[in-house]
């Protein structure tokens, strides 16, 4: 195998709609080395994805190459038989979806599908697999590395299921690795250890890697080069350097400049005033698990409450609790001064009502085989009652909130919506409930920054017009800065500190808060290494052990 690893030339696919085929890239080429690493980034829609599934030699449904090779290590997987791919893919290709939990099998426990691959391509039997995946648990930092894999996916975080399937796509140590988006589900602290551990795995293997994302810093410390993608067309490429101190075009400008936009500073909460949801001292477990301790917070009508904290510390958790989905075992949630039941089967319809709901990952949380129309007129005709032209009226409405215009969305599945686009129907569904409050988490992390960026500006402006009350799950102290009132950050299942936002990010901090703030990354090749060196750490692996 020579050092030439993968060469794409005159890449062009299409996409099936309405009988005609359209064209999704134009003519892409790329070339890629043994231990080399290409970033590709653009905003949404601009093919990235594709052309990483096109390196493997595959294309979704209703998608397919109409022109141009793919050559890895001398086969041509355009042409190549299944049989000669299905001896690549899994073996010497590797793929890290963007979703973990929309890919990994619910059925099955996590290490079952890690042993699968290697197993299959006779590269290590079963119980070598298993103790390898415990290794590898162990460097990208999952807690209880020994036990974890007995878990099934929807038993842990997603950024802990982010983490396994990147130790999945490692475990038969391939020559290439497709890492599409690999740590927008993880924290900011988690986020440098698995960076390192993946660059550290690359390095040791002398893989050869595309990493995809829309996070400019994080393509910083990853890539040797750096490719620009605008709707399917390549815009320029560079080395990391001189692509970041340098780009030639406009739309890389663009890309590069800092997210604008941040809410005007609020009036204070008037004194006495009822919070909309008050949290009181709750605790909860996950069986015999203690999850939360004694966790307490109000969110305020019309204010955003940002929670933050690493993968594991309750976020999410305390949201189960808010909405009825885990009842707490002590403590109570109040909404509007009255205490809610802890479980929401228990609570009338106008209380359900009132607290609604947008996920992260928009391609797990709509059904793929109901029209926008049908998903946002479910929740208008439960909790209205409108039928008929009265809630096909209501549904344009809300289209038309969230920016998007009914007659050509209505009928649409959600397959045919851009990532952005299925993120504002999330938004759309809940407001047909009519709440007052809504828990948006992690409803940015999955986007690049431009849709992120109109993503947030719908949110701040429907909360102005409509009054609503926001609690935001996030890890992205960006999206803090931009929309937060209020900041509670938690650690272990506690809060840690709480406070409004401008005092949050100004020192003196607790230790954690530091923690967080200091681990943001920023668009420097260099600033992983420096920070890795700082906090002392010479190899990840050690450091994920004795951090456990």
């Amino acid at each position: 195998m020579t050092d030439q690893l993968l060469k794409i030339r005159g890449l062009k696919i299409e996409g099936r709609s309405d009988e005609t085929w359209n064209p999704i890239i134009n003519g892409v080429d790329l070339d890629l080395k043994k231990g080399e690493v290409l970033g590709l980034i653009g905003e949404s829609g601009a093919g990235k994805s594709t052309i990483g599934l096109a390196a493997m030699g595959f294309t979704r449904d209703g998608v397919r190459i109409s022109e141009g090779s793919v050559v890895f290590d001398g086969v041509d997987l355009v042409t190549a038989s299944a049989k000669v791919k299905r001896g690549l893919l899994g073996k010497r290709i590797a793929y890290v979806a963007q979703s973990a939990a929309a890919s990994f099998n619910p059925a099955h426990r996590i290490i079952d599908q890690h042993t699968e691959a290697p197993t299959q391509h006779h590269v290590m039997s079963r119980a070598e697999s298993t103790a390898d995946g415990i290794e590898l648990y162990r460097k990208l930092r999952l807690p209880d590395p020994e036990n974890i894999g007995f878990r099934y996916p929807h038993q842990v975080s997603g950024g802990q299921l982010q983490r396994a399937m990147t130790a999945m796509a490692m475990s038969c140590r391939p020559d290439l690795i497709i890492f599409d988006e690999p740590t927008t589900a993880l924290d900011v602290t988690t986020q440098i250890e698995v960076l390192a551990a993946i660059r550290e795995i690359v390095e040791e293997y002398d893989t050869a890697a595309i990493y995809i994302t829309h996070d400019l810093a994080v393509v910083a410390q990853m890539a040797d080069t750096i490719k620009v993608l605008l709707r399917g067309d390549e815009v320029e490429e560079a080395d990391t350097r001189t692509m970041l101190s340098a780009p030639t075009q406009d739309y890389t400008k663009s890309l590069w400049a800092v997210r604008s936009f941040e809410r005007p500073r609020k009036p204070a909460v008037v004194s006495g005033a009822v919070p909309v949801v008050s949290v009181r001292k709750i605790q909860a477990s996950y069986g015999k698990i203690k999850v939360l301790h004694d966790v307490s917070f109000d969110i305020h009508a019309g204010r955003t409450v940002a929670v933050v904290g690493e993968s594991g510390s309750g976020k999410s958790t305390v949201a189960r609790c808010i909405t009825g989905l885990l009842p707490p075992s002590v403590g109570e949630i109040a909404f509007d001064g009255d205490v809610l039941p802890g479980d929401y089967r228990k609570r009338p319809k106008d209380q359900l009502r009132q607290a609604q709901m947008i996920y992260q990952m928009a391609d797990t949380a709509l059904n793929p085989r109901k029209t926008i129309g049908q998903i946002i007129g479910r929740p208008v005709q439960f909790y209205t009652g409108l039928t008929g032209s009265d809630r096909r009226r209501r549904v344009d409405e809300l289209l038309n909130q969230i920016e998007l215009e009914p007659s050509e969305y209505f009928n649409r599945l959600p397959s045919e919506l851009s990532g952005g686009q299925k993120q504002r129907i999330g938004i759309a569904r809940a407001l047909a409930a009519e709440p007052k409050f809504i828990i948006c988490d992690e409803v940015t992390s999955a986007l690049d920054q431009l849709v992120a960026e109109g993503i947030l500006r719908l949110l701040a402006d429907l909360q102005d017009k409509l009054g609503l009350s926001y609690m935001f799950i996030t890890h992205d102290l960006a999206t803090v800065r931009a929309i937060a009132d209020e900041v509670v950050v938690m650690k272990e299942g506690r809060v840690v500190e709480q406070g409004e936002k401008t005092a949050m990010f100004l020192p003196p901090h607790h230790a954690y808060t530091d923690l967080l703030l200091s681990s943001v990354p920023e668009m420097d090749p260099d600033w992983l290494d420096n920070l890795l060196t700082e906090r002392g750490i010479d190899n990840i692996g050690d450091a994920a052990v004795d951090k456990m």
